[in-house]
């Protein structure tokens, strides 16, 4: 766990500069729009080359030095930083210019992204794996708590050209902590259908064969075929209401930037305070309960959130909303380390997180045109929807917003009690062996069969 944690920590230190820069942009173009596509389509502009990239990057990861693809992807996300700070300080920053730069970092962050998730079935034990992964999740929410305090308060101060060059300083925190963390590679396996492509692939290794590797690798297991489609279930309606979240408190806010900011500090240390008592704690025995409880006490507290109408309550709310996601996460993470043999994980990891990019993509799409020409103007107080719910959700600005995503969040809730009625899912665990037992009780069986074959090599011949 040493290198780990020394890794881990330069991605913390340099996680909470990039979200300040995040944070600052947001409020940026919320100043400049007020639109809640506007801020939809940089989501979708930033997932869009994921989508394409993911596969040939699976590929990438198990076939190249993975510390050199991540040090390849902290240098982009560098020159990325760089152009929207001179960009801004030069006064000729636009919205398309974000939508270009994103895209940019999105396809070498993919890349970045694959190496480091599976790099961690080689940086720890197996027992620690969902250990490390609460870790991880640490490192995004103390992001979300720190970022909107440190830019809300120097934004006024410094504008977003200070405050880029805050997040060039903690970039070099990552850059020396990851020049200085060895990363082990995995040894080949042999490659034998389905599990793997055949030899003949490695001299053209971006053939459809290897491409759609990882995700005949899932397809032959009925059992991860169930959770990928468990997550995204969950993701869906997830991903719509995490576009609508910032429109939707800065429309019931008035745009009051501390407020957004002390809900999503909130937020943040909810994961904090989740993660730490989850790796404390160590998960569920049978980790399938941690990713579907996790689900269902998300989407619970979702929904109060988008009940809700005032600071106190969307902080409490999104608080406890948080809590169960680093369990959920780091559980089902956990499994996939388990189950998948680490020379595979870069290709079977790109296929699921493809399906999980395509949804991240396409629901920013639907949640924007949603949110602005349906619900929004349906929640008005002549709108068609206002009779049954302005009760709840009143009339004002937002309303269409806060109706939207407690109907996502119903969705989330249904989506973890519902999927222990699925015997495939429920007992994925015991139904899959992990990969370490699979290849040994392969070993066993070739070694048997070579000593039926040779009787040379029986235990029980005697010269």
């Amino acid at each position: 766990m040493r290198n780990f944690t020394i890794l881990w920590f330069g991605q913390l230190v340099s996680t909470i500069g990039s979200y300040m820069t995040v944070f600052a942009l947001l409020i940026w173009v919320w100043q400049q729009t007020e639109s809640a596509t506007t801020l939809a389509l940089v989501t979708f502009f930033s997932q869009l080359p994921r989508i394409f990239i993911t596969p040939i990057a699976g590929i990438i990861v198990d076939r190249f030095h993975r510390k050199r693809l991540i040090l390849l992807g902290d240098g982009i996300a560098l020159l990325s930083t760089l152009a929207i700070g001179l960009l801004y300080f030069t006064g000729v920053l636009q919205i398309w210019h974000l939508y270009i730069v994103v895209a940019l970092y999105g396809c070498f962050g993919q890349l970045q992204t694959l190496a480091y998730s599976a790099s961690i079935a080689m940086l720890v034990p197996k027992a620690q794996y969902t250990r490390a992964e609460s870790m991880i999740a640490m490192v995004g929410y103390s992001g979300v708590i720190f970022s909107p305090i440190l830019a809300g308060s120097l934004y006024p101060l410094i504008g977003i050209t200070g405050i880029i060059a805050i997040d060039l300083l903690s970039f070099i925190a990552g850059l020396i902590t990851l020049i200085l963390t060895p990363i082990p590679q995995p040894t080949s396996e042999p490659n034998s259908e389905p599990n793997s492509e055949p030899n003949s692939d490695r001299a053209n290794p971006f053939t459809w064969q290897t491409l759609t590797f990882g995700f005949r690798y899932i397809a032959a297991k009925p059992a991860l075929t169930a959770m990928v489609i468990a997550f995204t279930l969950f993701a869906i309606p997830g991903d719509i209401g995490k576009a609508l979240y910032n429109p939707m408190i800065l429309a019931r806010s008035g745009g009051d930037a501390r407020v957004l900011g002390l809900v999503t500090t909130a937020a943040g240390v909810g994961g904090v305070i989740g993660a730490i008592l989850f790796s404390i704690w160590g998960g569920f025995p049978r980790r399938i309960h941690g990713m579907l409880l996790g689900f269902a006490a998300t989407g619970l507290c979702k929904i109060i959130l988008g009940l809700g109408r005032t600071p106190l309550i969307w902080a409490t709310a999104h608080f406890c909303a948080t809590l169960p996601i680093p369990m959920f996460y780091s559980s089902s993470n956990a499994i996939w380390y388990a189950k998948v043999p680490p020379s595979l994980q870069g290709r079977v990891l790109a296929a699921d997180q493809m399906i999980g990019l395509i949804v991240g993509t396409l629901a920013p799409l639907l949640a924007g045109p949603l949110a602005d020409r349906v619900f929004e103007p349906a929640m008005q107080p002549d709108g068609r929807l206002a009779p049954l719910f302005a009760p709840l959700f009143g009339t004002d600005t937002g309303a269409g917003m806060a109706l939207l995503y407690t109907l996502t969040a119903l969705w989330m809730l249904l989506v973890g009690l519902g999927g222990y009625g699925f015997r495939t899912l429920r007992q994925v665990e015991t139904l899959l062996p992990d990969h370490d037992v699979a290849d040994q009780n392969a070993s066993n069986q070739n070694a048997s069969n070579q000593n039926i074959s040779n009787p040379d090599h029986s235990p029980f011949h005697t010269p």
